[in-house]
């Protein structure tokens, strides 16, 4: 899907200031951003985030998933290092949207899982589109990856598209009691690479 580079600004954050890059999709209008933090163009491998927008976990703080989680910890990570670019791409519930999302969510309070809940409303398990973070890659002067993902489906999309990953770092944050089945059906059903040993404990004290 090809994107437009629209602007760019700082963006304070309690991580610290990245730059954030406004892109868009001519033929839908969705926009999507790039966080960056540091000089990415350098040529070096840039410690890297796709993230699909979820507005449950990355704003009302859900512990249905572990999205938020995984946000904030790779911000974290970038600003030890920093430096390292997020792909905040705009599509929610995997594709979704978040009225379907919310349906989704409600067979899934009937005992779905995630998969089924999605399968059933007439939806492949998984509808992203990662064609997109080449064209924004390139535009940042970045080259080569080091991935923050379980997501194998990641890896090979960004492989396919001529994106060099040189390395895939674990991001296992966020596991609690409301998302242990939905993370055993990631791992199960959509192939994620889930290691007990790498969850935080984040339920609340």
């Amino acid at each position: 899907m090809p994107v437009s580079y629209i602007a760019s600004s700082k963006l304070p954050t309690p991580w610290g200031t990245f730059t954030m890059h406004g892109f868009e999709e001519p033929k839908t209008g969705k926009e999507h951003v790039v966080l960056t933090l540091g000089d990415v163009a350098t040529g070096e491998p840039v410690l890297t985030r796709l993230h699909s927008e979820c507005l449950t976990g990355d704003a009302l703080f859900s512990m249905r998933c572990d999205c938020g989680f995984q946000l904030q910890e790779a911000m974290k990570r970038i600003a030890e290092q920093g430096c390292g670019a997020i792909l905040y791409l705009r599509q929610e519930g995997r594709g979704i949207g978040l009225l379907n999302k919310i349906r989704a969510y409600h067979l899934q309070d009937q005992g779905a899982d995630t998969v089924e809940a999605n399968e059933r409303l007439g939806f492949a398990a998984d509808l992203r589109d990662y064609s997109m973070c080449q064209t924004m890659l390139e535009h940042l002067g970045i080259r080569s990856v080091r991935l923050m993902t379980n997501n194998p489906r990641k890896v090979a999309a960004l492989v396919q598209c001529g994106v060099s990953v040189v390395g895939r770092e674990p991001l296992q944050v966020g596991k609690n009691s409301h998302n242990e089945e939905y993370l055993a059906t990631k791992a199960g059903k959509l192939g994620h690479m889930m290691s007990e040993h790498h969850f935080k404990d984040n339920e609340p004290s």
